[in-house]
């Protein structure tokens, strides 16, 4: 078993900083603080991707709509589906990636 306390674990340059927890060719899981202010600004991935509010207020931008989301909101994002998140206070998530990588990621070798 491989465990975390992802409430506890220090990332002081926040989004410069990103945390994996794991990966393996099943998924990535990531850790993200956002210090107040901070985004991961309009993107995308390969994977699919579930993004988990551990604490704070998230704002979650996807496909036009805007979701302002707290503790406990988990949400999900195919591949190549643009996405933002914004924390006007700072907030952790929890990044999760699968497959990881994904087809045609650059990491993918002979996936793409």
């Amino acid at each position: 078993m491989q465990r975390w306390d992802l409430l506890e674990m220090d990332a002081p340059e926040g989004t410069r900083d990103p945390i994996v927890l794991h990966s393996d060719d099943g998924a990535r899981a990531v850790l993200i603080v956002l210090q107040p202010g901070q985004s991961l600004g309009d993107h995308q991935v390969k994977e699919n991707a579930w993004v988990t509010v551990l604490d704070g207020n998230v704002e979650i931008q996807a496909g036009g709509d805007t979701v302002d989301a707290r503790p406990g909101t988990l949400a999900r994002f195919n591949p190549d589906e643009r996405h933002a998140l914004r924390s006007d206070s700072g907030a952790r998530v929890l990044l999760l990636l699968a497959p990881w990588p994904g087809e045609g990621h650059y990491r993918g070798g002979d996936r793409i």
